[in-house]
């Protein structure tokens, strides 16, 4: 298949949002051990364990928990995470590039944990893909490669099916209906009703990321912050409120509720629905990023 050069909006986001984040190319991830408390710089994902409630973030410098006193712990290496999701009790999917100074491929592929981000085990596609975008429902991995602008989906990380060519950020799966799959692309969300097949063209508000927790709570972050609702599976949308610190790096929704959200100046969150949001971890400005 051609591949397809990102449209010209999604090209400028990627860069003002994932700027310097495919280094360490032919390095592999670091050998430090975790440090106690860990400075966070560039910020790809976000998730809670559900083994005990600990917010995960996936960064350009590996994966940290957020402690109770608003500080991080880095749990592994320092690798690169573009691509993270939490996948069930304290197992997580991931990909990226590998830590400055290492022997791992540039492109990891789709990566596994199993003990909540101490480890990681590339499954597949190591040296052959990067995922910037991964989503685990209905038993099955779904993710946007962004060396390829192709969704690919598995069914059990080691097996892949390739699917529609388009540029894309983010992509969310319905709760209810795994062959309902949405994109966010510079024309709006995109939509999939074929498992990824095939894409409408987008419709909507500009969203950058968007997050599927529950059916009736779809939730979306524009350029600017502004987070968005929808109760009809991503028909119509609704303003929910505001994301604080400028251009969105990351969104997760826990719950129709509970929201996560990574800005340029920290993570914030939300449990009422976006309407107003705390400050759970700061984000340090770091040379590069």
């Amino acid at each position: 298949m051609p591949r397809r050069r990102p449209a010209a909006t999604v090209s400028v986001l990627l860069a003002a949002t994932l700027a310097a984040c495919t280094g360490g190319s032919g390095t592999p991830a670091s050998t430090e051990p975790p440090a106690s408390t860990t400075a966070v710089g560039h910020i790809h994902g976000l998730g809670v364990d559900p083994a005990d409630g600990r917010l995960y973030v996936a960064t350009h410098e590996g994966v940290v928990q957020v402690l109770d006193d608003g500080t991080a712990r880095r749990v592994g290496d320092a690798a690169d995470y573009m691509g993270f999701t939490v996948a069930g009790s304290r197992t997580f999917l991931g990909s990226g590039h590998p830590a400055e100074g290492g022997e791992d491929h540039a492109d990891r592929g789709l990566l596994k944990s199993t003990d909540a981000g101490g480890t990681w085990k590339t499954l597949s596609l190591g040296g052959e893909a990067d995922f910037h975008a991964l989503e685990y429902a209905h038993g099955t991995v779904y993710g946007y490669d962004s060396t390829r602008g192709l969704l690919r989906v598995s069914g059990d990380g080691l097996e892949w099916d390739d699917r529609a060519e388009l540029a894309a950020l983010d992509i969310a799966v319905s709760p209810a209906d795994p062959d309902l799959v949405l994109a966010t692309t510079e024309r709006g969300v995109a939509r999939s009703t074929d498992g990824g097949r095939t894409f409408a063209n987008g419709t909507g508000p500009v969203l950058a990321f968007v997050s599927w927790a529950v059916q009736d709570a779809l939730y979306g972050v524009d350029l600017d912050g502004g987070l968005h609702l929808s109760t009809d599976a991503g028909r119509t949308w609704t303003q929910a409120g505001t994301v604080p610190g400028g251009r969105p790096q990351a969104l997760t929704a826990v719950d129709a509720e509970h929201v996560l959200a990574a800005t340029q100046d920290g993570v914030h969150e939300s449990r009422d629905g976006g309407a107003t949001f705390t400050e759970r971890l700061p984000v340090v400005s770091a040379p590069g990023h």
